[in-house]
């Protein structure tokens, strides 16, 4: 371990750490000197290149970057394995992440807090929190320490472990996002989830169910005892039933997850007039891999505006493509249904984070169906 002096700008800073870190000394530690140290490299999974599990690198020597005023660092326990994450990994983004290579996965994190930059307020170190970086974050959470701006993270809730907790954020305000920005859901309206046995659809069912909306989804046979337990008033098995026929009635709000064809015509048929169907598979970043950011992302708009344009003359309906981001007030909720049981994202399995490559394979290959979480020593 080697200690060095810096003046960053950094409020507090806890003090320990792994053999395998390194760390610097900052203002007011010491009564006498006014130091506190923290960590400028750390363990993490390194994406040096595209392609297979056997790409991830676990390195001991990522270097560490200073906090800016808004961001926290995070001494992270858990990360979740997200769908982003092995897209990524095979090259989804390739357009915008590959001048940027090598990167570092991830997207969820649960921790304490072990720094904060200079004007966060809501956090202080030794907290325990959770939350959610950016899509298009570069620095990811497959790390010891986790860099996240403060409208990020909040507490995470006491009555749920750090494993629980790192499967949530990222899935819910994906969820969040357009049930509650885009499509406003309020008491009493229909909402239909396509897809509610993923962790962002059943995210979705919670969450309406919240806002105390009437719920149906759309699942397989597996998840629909789950789907129901959650709030849902109506399961579908696409498997066996012509969902159309199924579902009776029309709905305020569609949130496809899947997004193929078939589920955005269903979905939208499905919806009444003044309605929202909003898909996660939007054509942003297939587009702009393909033809590059210059002329796909162009040709993206284009193509969304047309599908807003047609849809609302041909259905009266919004269509929308929806994306996760940062939201301080829904995390905030996100973390108050946590904290009392109606909001979870159930894990099915967790790896240390050393077997990140045994956790991607067995992803990839479908071993494993639920939420997969790496823990940290």
């Amino acid at each position: 371990m080697r200690l060095l002096l810096r003046f960053n700008g950094l409020r507090n800073a806890a003090i320990g750490g792994a053999d395998s870190e390194r760390w610097l000394c900052s203002p007011s530690s010491s009564k006498k000197l006014g130091f506190r140290c923290i960590v400028t490299s750390c363990r993490a999974v390194l994406l040096p290149r595209f392609g297979g599990p056997e790409v991830l690198e676990l390195r001991d020597d990522a270097n560490v970057p200073d906090l800016k005023p808004n961001e926290v660092l995070v001494r992270a326990r858990a990360v979740s394995v997200n769908p982003l994450d092995t897209s990524m990994r095979s090259g989804y983004g390739r357009s915008l992440f590959e001048p940027l290579l090598p990167l570092i996965l991830g997207r969820d994190v649960s921790g304490e807090v072990a720094a904060i930059g200079a004007s966060v307020r809501s956090l202080s170190v030794g907290q325990e929190v959770f939350g959610a970086l950016h899509p298009t974050a570069v620095r990811g959470t497959y790390t010891d320490y986790a860099i996240l701006s403060e409208d990020e993270l909040t507490a995470k809730p006491v009555s749920i472990s750090h494993v629980e907790a790192s499967a949530i954020p990222f899935a819910a305000l994906t969820a969040w996002r357009a049930l509650k920005s885009t499509a406003r859901i309020t008491q009493g309206q229909r909402v239909l989830v396509v897809g509610g046995g993923g962790a962002v659809g059943f995210a979705a069912i919670q969450l309406a169910v919240a806002a105390e909306c009437h719920v149906s989804t759309t699942c397989g046979s597996e998840s629909i005892d789950r789907a129901m337990a959650a709030g849902a008033e109506q399961a579908v098995d696409y498997t066996t039933q012509d969902i159309e026929s199924a579902l009776k009635g029309q709905f305020d709000a569609v949130l496809d997850t899947i997004g193929v064809l078939e589920t955005e015509r269903t979905g939208i048929n499905l919806l009444r007039r003044g309605g929202h169907y909003m898909t996660l598979q939007g054509e942003a970043a297939s587009l702009t891999d393909r033809y590059g950011l210059a002329v796909g992302l162009p040709i993206a708009s284009a193509i969304l505006l047309k599908k807003q344009i047609q849809y609302r003359y041909s259905h009266g309906i919004e269509y929308w493509w929806t994306y996760m981001r940062a939201d301080a007030e829904g995390l905030a909720q996100i973390r108050r249904l946590s904290e009392v049981g109606k909001l979870k994202i159930p894990v099915e399995k967790t790896f240390p984070i050393t077997h990140v490559r045994e956790a991607h394979e067995a992803k990839d290959k479908r071993r494993i169906p639920g939420k997969v979480v790496l823990e940290l020593d």
